[in-house]
């Protein structure tokens, strides 16, 4: 399988390059600061970097060109001014309908997990914190883009990150918060999970609350 992953060097990104090497994918990532990756590069012919910035249609375009699937891990501001997450999702989807590739699996915040089954989102509560709001937003406008496709996308829905490895020892709810819900994952598991969802395609079309 060849995989595009968007927000390659980003503390999910890495894990999920690894992991995908270690499968034997091969992996294409993308980022503007993919020189972390050259000595890798250079020992394993199964990673390819594409240098390139998430807004530019031709570079995003050129790095989806062969692939499989594509995961998204894009980070950006808490204050949700660069649009990193919507606007870049919203590039990706184009490209990927332009290239006939259907799979994507994107990383999104808890928020736009589903408060109560009218469907509201708990970004909308009361009680969502005022501070992660512009960044919840960002991620809303991604997930709307994602929904709005023709895509077979799964939209995973994480609590606080942290930098640490996969334990395999984590919870997913579909549309919903996971139960338990301990509010942190570490960044390995999210990158297990999704990879793992690549191959079972248990949550297409459906959002992932998950947790340690």
């Amino acid at each position: 399988m060849t995989i595009t992953v968007f927000g390659a060097t980003g503390m999910v990104g890495k894990h999920v390059v690894q992991q995908a090497l270690a499968k034997g994918y091969t992996v294409k990532a993308f980022g503007r600061n993919v020189e972390i990756f050259f000595n890798e590069e250079s020992r394993n012919h199964n990673l390819h970097t594409v240098k390139g910035y998430v807004f530019d249609e031709a570079e995003v375009n050129y790095a989806i060109k062969g692939s499989d699937a594509v995961i998204s891990v894009l980070g950006g501001s808490i204050d949700g001014k660069e649009q990193t997450r919507s606007l870049g999702i919203k590039n990706i989807i184009k490209q990927m309908d332009k290239n006939n590739v259907t799979r994507i699996i994107a990383l999104g915040g808890m928020g736009i997990l589903n408060a109560d089954t009218s469907g509201n989102l708990l970004l909308h509560s009361h009680s969502y914190p005022v501070e992660y709001l512009p960044v919840g937003l960002e991620h809303e406008g991604a997930y709307n883009y994602l929904k709005q496709s023709d895509l077979n996308w799964t939209f995973v829905c994480s609590p606080d990150i942290i930098d640490a490895h996969a334990t395999g020892n984590f919870v997913t709810n579909k549309d919903f918060e996971p139960i338990p819900n301990n509010y942190k994952i570490n960044a390995g598991d999210l990158a297990f999970f999704m990879l793992n969802e690549l191959q079972k395609n248990e949550f297409v079309k459906h959002r992932v609350g998950i947790s340690n």
